[in-house]
């Protein structure tokens, strides 16, 4: 899959199904599957990418060689991120930003990581961080977005998320994919596509805590 965000693996109308599944199952009680009405989506599955196992032993090699050696842990990370091979990828990404805080792109692939991991306050405050290094990040955005609407349900604060996105990015394919969103948002919950502050049903990133090119 691709690194660039987390909104990028859902196209299209998949995007606007997963949104009104989301929705619609805010009114279902918590432990019901997706609701009967929701259209039923027929995809093959999809196969893990291979995990490139030469590079990933070079690039052991060079890291345990070079211990103070940022960039080789950040490209470690990546191919084990291509590989959606999450777990492996999240310690490489963790030493690469210790060495180096202000590696952006690494630091947003750390908060997917973590989302997938299903750590999503970690994954919130990872994309925080990311934020603070360049609030106008429109990937970093894009995936605050939808961590927020997925694993917060918050949906004000998605919205909030991707319109930023078209406030500092109009025109990219990151606008295109938040627009998607937000049209989405709209469609099943008018109220949540505003882009206002969130209700009080919401959980603002960072709340509870105790991301390339």
């Amino acid at each position: 899959m691709k690194r660039e965000s987390l909104v990028f693996a859902i196209s299209g109308t998949f995007f606007g199904l997963l949104v009104g599944w989301m929705l619609g199952s805010q009114q279902a009680p918590p432990a019901a599957p997706a609701p009967a009405s929701a259209p039923a989506v027929q995809t093959p599955p999809a196969a893990t990418p291979a995990l490139d196992v030469q590079r990933a032993a070079d690039l052991e090699r060079t890291a345990h060689a070079q211990p103070t050696n940022a960039e080789v842990r950040a490209q470690l990370g990546n191919v084990y991120f291509d590989a959606e091979r999450f777990d492996l990828a999240i310690p490489w990404y963790e030493a690469a930003l210790k060495l180096d805080p202000t590696n952006i792109n690494a630091s947003t692939d750390l908060g997917v990581c973590y989302y997938y991991a299903n750590q999503v306050d970690r994954a919130l405050a990872q994309l925080d961080h990311s934020l603070a290094l360049d609030p106008r990040h429109a990937k970093t955005l894009l995936n605050q977005g939808i961590v927020r609407a997925f694993g917060k349900q918050d949906l004000r604060g998605a919205a909030q998320s991707w319109q930023r996105v078209l406030d500092v990015a109009p025109g990219t394919e990151e606008a295109k994919q938040a627009r998607q969103g937000l049209d989405g948002l709209k469609a099943a919950h008018p109220t949540a596509g505003s882009g206002g502050q969130p209700g009080s049903g919401g959980s603002e990133p960072g709340r509870d805590r105790a991301r390339h090119d």
